[in-house]
């Protein structure tokens, strides 16, 4: 790493256009009042997507409703796997955020995370693979569609991949995100999980080199809707290495996210304004406005979460909620007398429905 790179004429366009994209989310980045409450939506956002990639079906509301209701027997079976997808993330960029560099430590220690108590966790989380493995419908190797290297050569190549995170800086971002991408999903040192850590190092990479004040880019749901012209690209470079190609599709990739994040981000920010001014209208305290910032980080709240974030009494805090149904700002879902939940739906599908360049219709 890194290759011999020929960049053709198309090629340096895709290149420059992802670069420009990125220019102006990182802008809209710093200019955030208060990143947490997009940062956390976005993370769970690609948890969802990225793990769907991989076969679970969990959506955006069932795993917001997960974290709300934990307790609660009825959510998805993979719902946990979605979750440890954001423990795992979350937890890399604790890493970037203290000035660690990328190492293997860090990189088994996300995959321990990723597959903890849940499908795969028999599969050795935060272990390098120590059998062969092959990737594709078949179960015979001659059958295969790929072969990852024997697990008996994978550390030096492991050794290779971390020093080009830590140290490779010349080439452009597009490029270094496509290569590492690339290589650690070929290396596929894990038993399980390889895609979705892979994926995860994205965002990662781009924190850690301050291309982005915040991990506001995912490429999950550009990888999802382009499936088969993802992993072929992938396989392709293995077969002739048809790098070109692949750097042409990681860039749109970059380029395309990096647009619907700045377009989320913007109506996001106009819809938390204009609920902030509903509700001012309809309660005179301050602490309701708290209540509605939080929402923008997790559209299911229930009373008890509701009292917490405002530091209020429960009775307080359920004439809050109460009101804000009745504004039809809220909406119970749980059909409960007890233990109820309650859903921002606005702002959920904002986050959750796929964008186009004219704005919702209200």
């Amino acid at each position: 790493m890194p290759p011999r790179i020929e960049p053709d004429l198309r090629l340096m366009s895709l290149l420059s256009t992802a670069d420009r994209a990125l220019g102006e989310l990182a802008g809209i980045g710093r200019r955030l009042r208060n990143p947490h409450l997009l940062i956390r939506p976005f993370i769970r956002r690609e948890a969802v997507l990225s793990s769907r990639i991989e076969g679970t079906i969990t959506r955006l509301d069932q795993l917001f409703l997960f974290e709300a209701q934990p307790e609660e027997p009825s959510h998805p079976s993979d719902a946990g796997e979605v979750r440890n997808y954001v423990r795992a993330l979350e937890h890399g960029l604790e890493y970037i955020r203290g000035g660690e560099p990328f190492s293997l430590r860090m990189l088994r220690e996300i995959h321990h995370l990723l597959l903890d108590g849940v499908r795969g966790a028999e599969k050795r989380p935060g272990e390098l693979r120590d059998r062969a493995v092959l990737i594709g419908r078949s179960s015979e190797f001659d059958e295969a569609r790929f072969i990852p290297p024997c697990h008996t050569t994978i550390g030096p190549m492991l050794d290779d991949f971390v020093a080009f995170l830590r140290d490779e800086r010349s080439l452009p971002v597009a490029i270094q995100l496509a290569l590492a991408h690339y290589q650690f999903e070929t290396i596929h040192p894990f038993n399980d999980g390889n895609g979705r850590v892979g994926r995860l190092l994205i965002t990662l990479m781009l924190c850690e080199r301050q291309i982005l004040p915040q991990p506001l880019l995912y490429l999950s749901a550009f990888f999802e809707q382009h499936r088969e012209e993802y992993y072929d690209h992938l396989l392709n470079v293995s077969r002739r290495a048809a790098w070109n190609d692949w750097f042409g599709f990681f860039a749109r990739a970059i380029a395309e996210q990096a647009r619907d994040a700045v377009i989320r981000v913007q109506r996001l920010q106009d819809l938390q304004e204009t609920l902030r001014q509903r509700t001012s209208r309809l309660i005179r305290t301050a602490a309701p406005q708290i209540l509605v910032d939080e929402l923008f980080a997790s559209p299911f709240i229930t009373m008890n979460r509701a009292a917490d974030v405002m530091g209020v009494a429960f009775k307080s805090a359920a004439r809050t909620i109460i009101t804000l149904e009745e504004a039809g700002i809220l909406r119970e879902i749980t059909g409960q007398q007890r233990n109820r939940v309650y859903c921002a739906d606005e702002i959920l599908r904002l986050l959750d429905e796929p964008l186009t360049d004219d704005p919702p219709t209200p």
